[in-house]
């Protein structure tokens, strides 16, 4: 039969009240601020700073449109540019994403890297 060794002792997990992670958060992201000087100072490792950092974010993240969840055929519109400007200054494709944001995709970009972008957007 093996033998089995008990700890006791006081609990070394400690809970941190929302507002000690604000203030822990606050201080560590201000300007000139270093984290892992912050993170020693109140003995709380950096990487649980980063993950109240992402959950805090996280929360107050606006949610995305259900209508976009699934993936879905887009329509081209092609338009035809009577003053086109040299084709290393233009981009080739534009995609217009949800929520304001653009994909531009230049002439000069190699096919594997069209292809790598256009895998990511899935």
């Amino acid at each position: 039969m093996g033998q089995i060794t008990v700890f006791s002792g006081p609990e070394r997990r400690r809970r941190w009240s929302d507002e000690d992670r604000l203030r822990i958060l606050t201080e560590a992201f201000a300007p000139d601020a270093c984290v892992a000087e912050v993170a020693r100072r109140h003995d709380v490792s950096t990487a649980l700073v980063y993950t109240w950092r992402r959950k805090l974010r996280d929360a107050h993240a606006e949610p995305e449109p259900d209508d976009l969840a699934a993936p879905g055929f887009a329509a081209a519109v092609m338009i035809e540019d009577v003053d086109v400007a040299p084709s290393g200054l233009q981009p080739a494709i534009v995609i217009d994403l949800a929520r304001g944001k653009r994909i531009s995709i230049f002439s000069s970009a190699s096919p594997a890297l069209v292809a790598s972008a256009l895998k990511a957007l899935r």
